[in-house]
């Protein structure tokens, strides 16, 4: 205990070292940012980091539901953020969330996923659980950080009677936008992965299709409930092509000790599968990653830890054609050298949990 004590404090000296020579236009450092579920832009054009997440309060001064935006040129120092999308007060079936913002680039414009809900509005039961809204919407701006405005009148992209989140897009070989989804374990028990072809401005085009679902990883652990039922989480899907063609997608669950980050493979190539279970990348609490090519062309990932009061994790990674593998830990940008548990210490410097833990 005396010496997690010590690390703590030490990781305390390192921030507070780190932020006397911060620049005054980018003066934050990961450990002082509040953010769940973080996404990354690298805008090639400015040479700019946008790193969107949801609003929170304490960061940006505003009660609203949205979305904030950090800024960083170097991926360590990062601007105070500011927000580029909020929830319309009324004229929305939405009442609560704003999770997970994505921003993605399509024809000439930037689009945000981000998750709402409602929990006064019922679905219908499918169990002893209370079925309520909850689905991603579209926003659409003409720049990256933009301001957003909403598409569709706010309804959600997958059909408003699944309860849906952590919606992403992903363009195919051939050119064809899908939307990915989690289905969520409240209307399905085991929650599943899914996908449903859009057309050009983004609408669906198909019945959703169920890819994969979380009880297929043998490393997920179901989540016992106070009902005596046992639950399977599916959070976060992100695609990467690699460079050897190879379909992949960072998904997120629990296993025995907390949060996943995990790796599955489509096996044809394509969104629709079959898909096989990769394990997982990084644990400790780790999860909803995402994928991006800094500017040194290193291909990097960005998750939150924990899933409690998260905080920003940034790792070197390897494009190994048929997967992509975990170089290290980023600890010169995210700062965070230390363990943060004890079982931490026997890990991996994958964060690949070891035999003996």
């Amino acid at each position: 205990m005396r010496s997690l004590i010590l690390a703590a404090l030490l990781g305390s000296a390192t921030v507070l070292s780190a932020t006397a020579q911060a620049p005054a236009e980018a003066p934050l450092l990961l450990p002082q940012m509040q953010l769940h579920d973080p996404f990354i832009v690298a805008d090639e054009q400015s040479r700019t980091y946008y790193l969107f997440t949801r609003n929170e309060e304490a960061m940006t001064g505003d009660t609203r539901l949205g979305t904030m935006v950090y800024t960083s040129k170097d991926l360590k120092h990062w601007t105070r953020p500011r927000l580029v999308f909020t929830l319309p007060e009324n004229g929305t079936w939405a009442r609560a969330g704003s999770w997970a913002p994505e921003v993605h680039h399509w024809k000439g414009r930037w689009y945000l996923f981000t998750t709402f809900h409602d929990a006064d509005a019922p679905l219908p039961a499918t169990g002893k659980r209370k079925l309520y809204r909850r689905g991603t919407v579209l926003a659409v701006a003409g720049k990256v950080d933009g301001p957003y405005r909403l598409v569709n009148k706010g309804e959600p992209i997958a059909p408003k009677e699944l309860m849906t989140l952590d919606g992403t897009l992903h363009v195919d070989a051939t050119g064809k936008p899908w939307y990915v989804y989690a289905h969520e374990w409240l209307q399905t028990t085991v929650g599943t992965i899914e996908a449903m072809p859009l057309t050009g401005d983004l609408k669906p085009a198909g019945k959703p299709r169920m890819l994969f679902k979380a009880d297929e990883a043998d490393w997920a652990r179901g989540q016992h409930q106070p009902d005596g039922e046992s639950v399977w989480v599916t959070d976060g899907p992100e695609l990467y092509r690699t460079k050897a063609g190879t379909l992949l997608m960072l998904w997120s669950s629990y296993g025995e000790r907390g949060y996943v980050q995990a790796l599955a493979r489509s096996k044809s190539g394509s969104i629709e599968g079959p898909w096989e279970q990769l394990g997982p990348l990084v644990r400790r609490d780790s999860g909803h990653g995402m994928l991006f090519r800094a500017f040194d062309g290193r291909l990097m990932m960005i998750l939150h830890r924990p899933f409690t009061y998260a905080l920003g994790r940034l790792y070197e990674m390897r494009d190994a054609g048929d997967r992509v593998e975990v170089v290290r830990q980023a600890v010169e940008l995210d700062l965070d050298a230390y363990p943060t548990h004890p079982c931490a210490a026997k890990e991996s410097p994958t964060g690949n949990r070891l035999p003996d833990c």
